[in-house]
């Protein structure tokens, strides 16, 4: 069995320490702001194929 999804996650949160840590916090809000975007886009596609 591998720890493929736990070890990603752990990835990305230690990323994200270093990234506020090097003081890149525009950087992250960044890649915040355009995840949250995709995000909300695909919620708007499913609620159209959903209606």
């Amino acid at each position: 069995m591998t720890d493929g999804p736990d070890q990603y996650f752990e990835q990305q949160e230690m990323s994200t320490k270093v990234m506020l840590i090097e003081s890149k916090a525009d950087e992250l809000t960044d890649i915040l702001v355009a995840a949250l975007q995709e995000a909300l886009d695909l919620l708007r596609e499913e609620q159209q194929t959903v209606h």
